[in-house]
């Protein structure tokens, strides 16, 4: 009987660790295999659908916004495209604008029903607490994972570009070999290039479908290859060939990045350590030891002093932004 109780459960435990590396190995690949847009039209979306959300064509500010919001504003929107974040633009500025607001009433509520002081230093520094937890920390997240996507289009692109070349070598046509890109290349590049794909299949030109994605992601790499294949399809001469060396260009180029970003790592992780961790600690402070700020808050001294740190903390962070933001 106790050598039957340990085969049934070396038996259970074997099953259990085939059904866990089995169902680990599928998503695993799964998520290899298949990118975003593709997971749009596998729920449900058709490829207009899916374009037009990943493209946000419902997203579109108002003309009549002065210039520098309207301007704040498509930059927000481009960074959302670069994070690949399917909420439409007005919904998402919408919490980010109510986020702040609903947290700090609920704070000050708090505070009205605990039967704690409120002075205008306190609500000052709840107000600055509420700023940076409801909107900036998600606005720092958006950012870093736009710049993550951005880094991987740039290591996928040499490859893309391999692809399409054995295509084109394979005698597919230039929207066929295109179409290869969609369904073999992950996310980033293969929602993007699928996102080309409909432009053209709904009439779109393909020199205007890539220029649009060139802009859209701002890239020196993607604006070479427009300019190639607008050049070969007027002046004729091998596709394949000329895709072939730009692509190996682009490999050289990416190596001088590699480069520069090692010589310059010291620094890039000196601004992100110097702009992350006065926010976190302040953050932290309030939430774990909110006596910290409040004991003091009502001083006179403490809004000057306070509204400075602020404003030098600003200048800090654009003056450390334009030292780290070196150009390839």
């Amino acid at each position: 009987m106790k050598a039957l109780i340990l085969a049934a459960v070396f038996g259970a435990v074997l099953l259990a660790v085939d059904t866990i590396v089995a169902w680990f190995a599928k998503a695993h690949s799964e998520g290899r295999a298949i990118n975003l847009r593709l997971k749009l039209i596998r729920q449900g979306s058709t490829p207009g659908e899916a374009l037009h959300l990943l493209k946000r064509s419902d997203s579109v500010l108002p003309a009549s916004l002065p210039a520098p919001l309207l301007a704040m504003g498509r930059r927000f929107e481009r960074t959302l495209q670069t994070a690949q974040v399917t909420i439409p633009t007005p919904r998402l500025m919408l919490i980010l604008l109510l986020g702040p607001f609903a947290l700090l009433f609920s704070i000050l509520l708090l505070m009205v029903l605990a039967g704690i002081p409120v002075g205008f230093g306190r609500v000052l520094l709840l107000a600055t607490f509420s700023i940076v937890v409801g909107s900036f920390i998600p606005l720092l997240v958006l950012q870093m994972r736009a710049n993550r996507m951005r880094k991987k289009m740039q290591d996928q692109f040499p490859v893309a570009l391999d692809v399409f070349v054995r295509g084109l070598r394979a005698g597919h046509p230039v929207a066929a070999a295109l179409d290869l890109l969609t369904v073999e290349m992950p996310d980033p590049i293969g929602t993007q290039f699928g996102m080309v794909v409909d432009e053209v299949t709904y009439g779109a030109d393909l020199r205007d479908a890539l220029q649009t994605m060139a802009e859209r992601w701002d890239l020196v790499d993607m604006r070479m290859f427009v300019v190639s294949l607008s050049v070969q399809r007027e002046t004729g001469g091998n596709l394949a060939e000329i895709l072939e060396n730009l692509s190996q260009v682009i490999r050289e180029r990416q190596s001088l990045l590699l480069k520069v970003r090692a010589l310059s790592s010291e620094g890039r992780m000196t601004a992100v350590v110097l702009t992350a961790l006065p926010i976190l600690a302040f953050a932290s402070l309030i939430m774990f030891n909110p006596g910290f700020y409040l004991d003091v808050a009502d001083d006179p001294a403490f809004v000057p002093g306070f509204v400075s740190l602020i404003i030098l903390y600003v200048v800090g962070f654009a003056a450390i932004q334009r030292m780290v933001n070196i150009k390839v």
